[in-house]
């Protein structure tokens, strides 16, 4: 029995390096440059907000002192019930940067869907480039619209954004939120590296209009009330349509859930989407995800039992090598260094959460927006 759980945990290892190495090592030391589009568009940035006065009032102005020639907001209020409307109204009123602002009412075919409300935003949109993000981001520079937009050319009319969220000190909770969002970020910029995007992240995202109406926007998955943003990009973006901005002044801060139980449940709606992904793409997650999980419940065993652990322990040690190199360097391209120590104990109980999550949403459905 050990003798046929060495082999498997072999055959493992080998899958778990071909990941870490060929595919999200491909972003490890690279860094994305625009192609020489000398890209001037005007730009309509896109905000839809649901009860979100507050964080609305802290963060539009991060957007409306953007360094960029020509762009507008388009500002959409979705069947709030606080004093969100007002909010984009006094703005409207008192700023010098054109502002759109689309009230979308509670329709009963779409009832609580996002999606509906976002078209209604695109579809306001002056301009055909636009970029999204939420109003509880805000911009890391005053050049965003401009390192996200010199991506734009003729053939690239899909571009992926980091969304980075904001540190807390001494806070576990915040760590860990942070990590699963550098690890889902290393997948999708290297899945997109390797000419295979398959999602991308609503708070930091652009693409343009005509690429979303020649597409149907989200008539594919209206139904599924979340994956706005995820499962479009898994319908059209391509090898040829689609790249990915690492540099800082492209990221945005999002504000990160404060109690675990918050973040959990919003763990469950983004988990939620993924079973609507292209089956590649939910074969290569899943092919991940189980050999993480196979790889330290082997490991465990067999080091337990003692059996050929002179093997077993050099390519425990291999492992988390190569993952300190790949992650390592990638949190330090995208300004999470206070992440490295401890990323072989972030990852144990990331997976133990993932599995809670799917025997979760097994149980019953997560709540949406």
């Amino acid at each position: 029995m050990l003798e046929y759980l060495f082999i498997a945990f072999i055959v493992i290892f080998c899958i778990q390096f071909i990941f870490y190495f060929f595919i999200f090592g491909t972003i490890t030391f690279f860094k994305n440059k625009p192609t020489k589009s000398n890209f001037s568009k005007p730009i309509s940035i896109i905000i839809c907000a649901k009860n979100e006065a507050e964080n609305l009032t802290k963060n539009l102005p991060h957007f409306l002192n953007q360094n960029y020639h020509t762009f507008e907001l388009v500002l959409i209020n979705d069947s709030s019930s606080d004093t969100t409307l007002e909010v984009l109204e006094e703005f409207k009123k008192k700023a010098t940067i054109p502002i759109k602002i689309v009230d979308v009412k509670a329709n009963e075919q779409f009832w609580g869907s996002k999606k509906y409300a976002l078209t209604l935003g695109i579809k306001a949109a002056s301009f055909d480039h636009l970029l999204f993000s939420d109003a509880d981001c805000y911009p890391n520079s005053t050049h965003w619209i401009t390192e996200m937009s010199q991506f734009f050319n003729s053939e690239k009319q899909l571009i992926l954004g980091y969304g980075a969220y904001k540190k807390v000190s001494k806070s576990v909770l915040n760590k860990l939120i942070r990590f699963e969002t550098l690890l889902t970020a290393i997948q999708y910029f290297s899945y997109s590296k390797i000419g295979s995007p398959y999602m991308g992240v609503g708070r930091n995202l652009a693409y343009t209009k005509s690429l979303f109406f020649e597409n149907n926007g989200f008539v594919n998955h209206m139904k599924i009330k979340s994956g706005d943003d995820d499962l479009f990009v898994n319908q059209v973006a391509t090898k040829n349509n689609t790249t990915f901005n690492s540099s800082p002044k492209s990221f945005t801060i999002s504000t990160p859930k404060t109690t675990f139980k918050e973040w959990v449940q919003q763990k469950r709606r983004h988990v939620s989407t993924a079973s609507f992904y292209k089956p590649f793409h939910k074969f290569m997650l899943g092919l991940f995800y189980s050999t993480q999980i196979s790889f330290w419940l082997f490991s465990i065993v067999l080091i337990s039992f003692l059996y050929r652990w002179e093997i077993v322990l050099p390519l425990i040690l291999v492992r988390i090598c190569i993952q300190y190199l790949v992650i390592g360097f990638s949190a330090k391209n995208f300004n999470e260094k206070d992440l490295i120590t401890f990323i072989p104990f972030y990852e144990i109980f990331l997976i133990s959460l993932q599995m809670f999550i799917f025997i979760k949403n097994l149980i019953s459905k997560p709540s949406h927006w």
